[in-house]
């Protein structure tokens, strides 16, 4: 990704491109994958090929965005039904990587990478962060969770793929985690919002104030937080918080990301599309309506 790389000055990052397509070509290369991955889930994964049939929805009846609304939800019982590999699209030969989620309800829900998954996620991980202003130079302290959880490679890789300087610390072990903040000159932080809130607790008790060390950014998701937490987070670390957004059971973090406007969570539509649909009827809504959200 060092190609990549622009002039420490300059407002916009060239991997964000993709963000700023023309609405034309964006619905051509959304209906082109859209196409493309219907056939490859029906070709491959046995479920989907059954409830398609089951509609009497050939592949080939996708032919415009709205055909959407013709095809068939994927629940996370359907991921749980299908244990542990039923909804793979492709052979374990070509799986590089498995996640699952802590499956504390039950069966762990299980997502798999081929290497060119992992590109994908790392080049919207890339557009995560650089949406949030960061760039090669920054220090970004992981302390997302490493192993099964998503959290912690995604973010991990997208921060090197970035060109930024990664400290792979993981969750927990506060003290240590101020120490190397200091120390290191961290520039970004990566956790859940709620530990960010526990180390803003710690810090004053060791002497720091957050205030004074280089930190500039914090990237904070895999949980619900408040308008109010951010602004007390921002208030006592003198910093920008952002949002970002992800499930496992799409591709982890990366699928949506806050830009340094902090004005609301914007979809990487080249490659998620999201629809809002009544939750009652399943029946998508137009612009503007509240329903819920599916990609």
């Amino acid at each position: 990704m060092n190609e990549f790389w622009h002039d420490a000055g300059c407002s916009f990052h060239p991997v964000s491109a993709p963000d700023y397509l023309p609405v034309p070509q964006l619905r051509q290369l959304q209906l082109h994958r859209l196409k493309t991955i219907v056939q490859r889930a029906y070709d491959h994964v046995a479920l989907f090929r059954q409830r398609l049939d089951e509609r009497g929805v050939a592949p080939a009846a996708i032919q415009t965005l709205g055909d959407i609304a013709l095809l068939p939800f994927t629940v996370k019982t359907d991921l749980r039904d299908t244990y542990p590999f039923g909804l793979f699209a492709s052979p374990m030969s070509e799986v590089v990587r498995l996640h699952a989620s802590s499956g504390t309800t039950g069966k762990p829900i299980v997502v798999a990478y081929t290497r060119e998954d992992l590109r994908v996620w790392a080049s919207v991980m890339v557009r995560t962060f650089a949406s949030c202003g960061l760039d090669r130079g920054d220090i970004v302290q992981n302390a997302y969770g490493y192993g099964l959880f998503t959290g912690g490679l995604g973010a991990h890789y997208g921060a090197e793929a970035l060109g930024a300087t990664v400290i792979p610390i993981s969750g927990g072990n506060t003290d240590r985690q101020i120490m190397i903040m200091k120390d290191f000159g961290t520039t970004a932080l990566c956790s859940t919002p709620s530990y960010f809130l526990r180390i803003l607790e710690r810090a004053p008790e060791l002497g720091i104030d957050l205030r004074t060390l280089p930190l500039k950014a914090g990237i904070f998701g895999a949980e619900p937080w408040t308008d109010e937490m951010r602004k007390r987070i921002e208030e006592m670390a003198g910093i920008k918080a952002y949002d970002i957004y992800g499930l496992s059971e799409i591709i982890g973090p990366g699928v949506g990301a806050e830009s340094k406007s902090q004005d609301g969570l914007h979809i990487f539509e080249d490659h998620f599309f999201p629809e809002i649909v009544d939750p009652k009827t399943g029946e998508s809504l137009p612009d503007g309506e509240e329903g819920e959200l599916v990609l």
